[in-house]
C-alpha cells in the first residue's frame, strides 16, 4: 500500500532519522549527499525536542517538508497528463490539498519519532541534474529497508522529488493511484478534488 510505504520512508527523513554510520566516501563528496545528511541532522535536532507543542512541532515539519521536498513539482508530476486538463483553480485546489494530505498523513510518525536511524551507502548521478542517495534504515521491529532519494539541483538548490522503497517509486505508485480514481469519476479531475476532500474531512 503507497501510503504505508511513503509514509515509513518520508517520516523517518523527516523525523531526522540519521546515523553517520559507515557511508561510502562518494556520499561525503557530492551535493546530493551532503543535502541528505544535512537535512538529517537538523531534523533530528528539532524532533528530538520534546519540549515543543503540538503546534509548534507541525509548524516545523511543514517548514522541513517545504526545505526538503519539491512539493509543487511532485504534486504536479503525480497529477500525470490530467494536470494540463485541470483549470487554474482546479490545480491551485488540488496542489492545496496534495500538502495537507502529506501532512496529515506524516505529522502523527513525526511527533512518535522512536529513534530509527538510517546510513547512506552510497550516492550516483541520474540523467540531467538528478541524483541518487541510496539508504539503508534500520528499525529495532524489523529488518532493515532500503530507500533510495531522487535529489534535483535547479537554481543552485537540491530538493527530494522521489522516494524509491524497495525498488518502488512512491511518485509512480501515487501516479497510478490518482489516475485511478480520475477515471472512475469519468476522467474528471474534480473527482479527484472531491475525493480528497473526503479524506482529509
Amino acid at each position: 500500500m503507497l501510503i504505508r510505504r511513503q509514509f515509513l520512508a518520508f517520516a523517518l527523513l523527516a523525523a531526522g532519522v540519521w546515523t553517520s554510520g559507515p557511508a561510502s566516501a562518494q556520499s561525503g563528496e557530492t551535493e546530493a549527499g551532503t543535502f541528505i545528511q544535512n537535512l538529517g541532522t537538523e531534523a533530528i535536532r528539532t524532533f528530538s525536542d520534546k519540549s515543543l507543542s503540538r503546534e509548534q512541532a507541525l509548524q516545523r515539519f511543514q517548514a522541513l517538508l517545504h526545505k526538503g521536498f519539491d512539493v509543487p513539482y511532485i504534486g504536479r508530476w503525480v497529477l500525470g497528463r490530467f494536470w494540463n486538463q485541470a483549470t487554474e483553480r482546479q490545480q491551485a485546489d488540488y496542489q492545496r490539498l496534495f500538502e495537507r494530505l502529506i501532512i496529515t498523513t506524516y505529522a502523527g510518525r513525526f511527533l512518535e519519532y522512536s529513534g530509527e536511524t538510517f546510513k547512506v551507502t552510497g550516492v550516483w548521478a541520474e540523467k540531467d541534474s538528478d541524483s541518487m542517495v541510496a539508504t539503508q534504515i534500520v528499525r529495532s521491529n524489523g529488518p532493515p529497508l532500503n530507500v533510495e532519494w531522487r535529489v534535483r539541483q535547479r537554481d543552485g538548490q537540491h530538493k527530494i522529488i522521489d522516494v524509491v522503497v524497495e525498488g518502488v517509486s512512491m511518485g509512480v505508485t501515487q501516479r497510478q493511484e490518482f489516475a485511478s480514481v480520475i477515471q472512475q469519476n469519468g476522467g474528471k479531475v474534480d473527482g479527484l478534488i472531491q475525493a480528497l476532500r473526503q479524506k482529509l474531512g
